[in-house]
């Protein structure tokens, strides 16, 4: 028989400090830097940049670590697997998600490239470029597997993002493996329509081999199956997978749940930073899977932390979670 799990929730993805820093139209100008985008950088061109910058505010950041910080708030047992190095930043990280409860058992590591991190330059309306460093998290693979946290996790979470480099997507395959065989549940967000596009046959595969609860936007969806609408891409997943939940802006979400199909509504909110919306509603989710909630109230579970996110600049809970859902 298998041992209860001691951790609700199990994420793997990328370990990034988020370093977010006011900064005026020229200072962007000066820098050739395009307002708005998100786009990845050097090294160099990292540091240099972070020394750029205003005074800033350095917080955890990464689509998983931030679903593991929200569940975490909403009562889940949560850990996370996500490689930092051991520098200022790694150090920023391992604190942001220990002083909220998730138990964080990756070393960092001693040598080779510096913590991520996203240098998030704020413009005086709120706009935000985003200069992303990939740097430490993209080395995780399956030495960094802790296989007992794994084994111990009621649902193992795995970020789409760290899907691309070949060795995290041989990590992914062995801790779904060793998932299974615990007989634990594999759930997986496929974080970003690029990225899919860039790997569809391993996501695919994936998806319909290893996959138990899949989340993803629509532009994610209809990337995966290669499809022009969306009922199309609702009816491959559901042909696919036992339980998804298909998230849709203002328009709420899908939850697939064996085969039923349940509409959500989005919750109202007042929009001031998208950023992590995604995340919250996967944390949401999850959290009330795990306490054994039905499909719909998974579905608002979601929707009340994604827009609790939303109303807010930063991508981690402000407000009480439990308090917002109605948890006991």
């Amino acid at each position: 028989m298998t041992n209860a799990p001691t951790l609700d929730i199990l994420g793997i993805g990328n370990a990034i400090v988020d370093v977010i820093a006011r900064a005026e139209d020229g200072f962007l100008e000066q820098r050739g830097l395009d307002r708005g985008a998100m786009r990845l950088i050097d090294t160099a061109e990292a540091a240099a940049l972070y020394d750029a910058m205003g005074p800033g505010l350095e917080s955890g950041g990464g689509s998983a670590a931030n679903t593991c910080a929200a569940a975490a708030a909403l009562g889940a047992r949560v850990g996370f697997l996500g490689k930092v190095a051991d520098d200022v930043l790694g150090r920023v990280f391992a604190h942001d998600l220990k002083a909220i409860g998730v138990h964080y058992p990756t070393p960092p590591a001693k040598s080779g490239a510096p913590t991520a991190r996203s240098l998030i330059l704020v413009s005086p309306d709120g706009q935000r470029t985003m200069n992303t460093y990939l740097g430490a998290c993209v080395g995780f693979g399956e030495a960094d597997l802790d296989e007992e946290a794994v084994r111990s996790a009621a649902v193992t979470y795995l970020e789409g993002y760290l899907f691309d480099p070949p060795a995290a997507q041989a990590a992914f395959v062995r801790a779904a493996g060793i998932a299974r065989d615990a007989g634990r549940e594999v759930s997986m967000t496929l974080s970003d329509p690029f990225c899919v596009g860039r790997h569809r046959d391993a996501f695919r595969a994936f998806v319909r081999d290893r996959t138990d609860i899949l989340f993803a936007n629509e532009a994610e969806v209809l990337s995966l199956y290669g499809v022009a609408t969306f009922a199309e891409a609702l009816e491959a997943v559901r042909a696919e997978v036992r339980v998804a939940a298909l998230t849709r802006s203002e328009q709420g979400s899908v939850v697939v749940a064996e085969g039923e199909v349940f509409y959500v509504p989005a919750e109202p909110a007042t929009v001031v930073d998208t950023t992590g919306a995604g995340d919250a509603y996967a944390a949401g989710f999850l959290a009330a899977h795990v306490r054994g909630l039905p499909p719909a109230e998974r579905g608002r579970w979601g929707s009340v932390a994604a827009a609790e996110i939303i109303s807010h600049f930063g991508a981690r809970p402000q407000s009480d979670l439990r308090a917002l859902v109605g948890a006991g």
